[in-house]
């Protein structure tokens, strides 16, 4: 009797050891910048950037390049341990340096997702602008939709 307590004892224990399966299905779970570039003479216009390299001010090795490609629309991740992101455009050769500053938070979202970085009050700049002639919007109160651009950037 002893014994089969013992073994129904020692089965429970197992068995409430046990958790449960639980996959984060919110990929990515942080919003990243996306920006669009459009022609400047047609602002309604998307215009592709051919050669493009974009470098962070931290890292000298660069992030993304697009290499003997042509794109009008690109996604690009912000720093969550600072509060304050600087990338390097280079076209041709040419660079274009584009700051971000903002605010952080972080959002508890599930057991198996974690947390997220929320960024809020973004503020965008380019002290030199060689290529860029403008960008819009200079503030935004948050990036929470990846669906749509979060800036524009006029070439």
């Amino acid at each position: 009797m002893k014994k089969t307590i013992l073994i129904l004892l020692l089965f429970v224990a197992i068995l409430s050891a046990c958790e449960k399966d639980d996959f984060c299905t919110q990929n990515p779970v942080t919003s990243r910048l996306i920006i669009r570039f459009y022609d400047d003479t047609n602002r309604e216009t998307p215009k592709r950037v051919q050669n493009l390299i974009i470098n962070s001010e931290a890292n000298s090795e660069p992030i993304d390049r697009y290499n003997n490609i042509s794109t009008d629309s690109i996604v690009i991740p912000l720093n969550p341990n600072a509060l304050e992101t600087v990338y390097n455009f280079s076209k041709d050769g040419v660079i274009n340096q584009f700051s971000i500053t903002y605010d952080i938070q972080e959002e508890y979202v599930s057991r198996s997702c974690g947390y997220k970085i929320v960024y809020s009050n973004l503020e965008f700049s380019s002290p030199i602008n060689t290529w860029f002639t403008g960008f819009t919007p200079t503030t935004t109160l948050n990036i929470d939709d990846q669906n749509t651009a979060h800036v524009q950037i006029f070439h």
